[in-house]
């Protein structure tokens, strides 16, 4: 059982930039695709980014393409999303998921979910 806790949430003015982090327990890390989820209120859950096992393989939603790259470290079981050039429309709670693949990753349909950390941006 993989247990996933994000960190990193904020508030932060448009324009701005934050890192987020997701620490994972429980399981053989380099083992799963890794990315990340956003809800906004009211709003379905939404494809942010995916990275493959080893990491050499990223994909990204068309609306955070160029403004926000996924990262990992196996070494430290952890996953990052540095997420610049934020907009008000960024606003959502933001969720890191793995799966067995990156494709599990795209479809939403990963194993293993985090609980979720909050990101406001201002205008």
């Amino acid at each position: 059982q993989v247990q996933l806790v994000e960190s990193g949430g904020g508030l932060v003015q448009a324009g701005g930039s934050l890192r987020l982090s997701c620490a994972a327990s429980g399981g053989t890390f380099s083992r799963y695709a890794m990315g990340w989820f956003r809800q906004a209120p009211g709003k379905e859950r939404e494809f942010a980014a995916a990275i493959s096992r080893g990491g050499s393989v990223t994909e990204y939603a068309n609306s955070v393409k160029g403004r926000f790259t996924i990262s990992r470290d196996n070494a430290k079981n952890t996953v990052y999303l540095q997420m610049n050039s934020l907009k008000p429309e960024d606003t959502a709670v933001y969720y890191c998921v793995a799966a067995d693949w990156i494709l599990g990753v795209r479809s939403g349909t990963g194993d293993y979910w985090g609980q979720g950390t909050q990101v406001t941006v201002s205008s």
